[in-house]
């Protein structure tokens, strides 16, 4: 499939079209979002540890701030900004698939652009969910662990893990955190590079994603639990992982989106 020409427009109708994907499809893609890290491993590598060191940061604040509470919500709910972090990754990929020679001040030259365009709007979009995240898990810990003391990080973990209370607030905010999930996957998961790629409003994108994924369920389901597998993984060695899971993961989306939402002129 040839790349969505740079700045392309809709359909007259606004409506872009939406392709069936399959699991070919992301066996593909991955394939090729390896190629782009391994063409450009230091600047893929980047962004992933960019990434990463903003998750230290953001862990070592919350320890610092007497936060302990905060700290597994921020862990685990940290993946949902994924994908506005990847920005720059989509735009290596696009000029990788155009055959563009590109350096440093070319990718973030065009991610700097981004907010003169629908990006930042995304990027609240995705803020917003990451919030609402933490605002219901601080609600269910003072309804469930409401008599709980969190003088330590130890101290937090006992009681989440090793006792009825916790158990409880774990199932719950699993479910609440699974919905908030699902629900900023599909607004998200192709939105983030069409925006970057055709020049279109947030809820336009938002809206392609939507039906990217209910014409799609299966197979973006399964994306989707490859993602989240791959990213929490990723998380265990101190953040480490993300240096190259989530370059390859940016990669991989780009090339998914490739397939799911045909150019203009296809």
């Amino acid at each position: 499939m040839t790349s969505n020409t740079k700045g392309a427009t809709p359909p007259d109708s606004g409506v872009p079209q939406v392709n069936r994907v399959t699991a070919s499809d992301i066996r593909a893609s991955l394939k090729a979002g390896f190629s782009d890290f391994l063409a450009r491993p230091v600047m893929s590598g980047f962004f992933g540890l960019f990434y990463a060191v903003f998750g230290i940061l953001l862990v070592w604040s919350l320890v610092w701030l007497g936060k302990i509470w905060m700290i597994i919500p921020a862990v685990v709910g940290f993946p949902l900004v994924a994908p506005f972090a990847a920005a720059g990754l989509y735009e290596i990929s696009r000029r990788r698939q155009m055959g563009q020679d590109f350096g440093w001040s070319d990718i973030l030259t065009v991610m700097a652009n981004q907010r003169k365009r629908e990006m930042g709007w995304m990027a609240f979009v995705t803020l917003f969910v990451f919030w609402v995240w933490m605002y219901q898990i601080r609600l269910w810990l003072a309804i469930i662990l409401q008599d709980a003391s969190f003088s330590d990080v130890d101290g937090f973990l006992h009681t989440v893990f090793f006792t009825p209370a916790g158990w409880t607030f774990l199932f719950v905010g699993t479910c609440a955190g699974a919905i908030l999930s699902a629900a900023l996957f599909t607004l998200t998961v192709v939105a983030m590079p069409m925006l970057l790629d055709w020049d279109t409003n947030f809820v336009t994108a938002m809206l392609t994603s939507i039906r990217v994924v209910t014409e799609n369920p299966k197979t973006m389901l399964t994306w989707a639990a490859i993602i989240s597998v791959t990213m929490l993984l990723s998380l265990i060695p101190a953040f480490l992982g993300l240096i190259f899971t989530l370059p390859i993961l940016g990669h991989t989306t780009w090339h998914l989106y490739q397939r799911a939402v045909p150019p203009v002129d296809a």
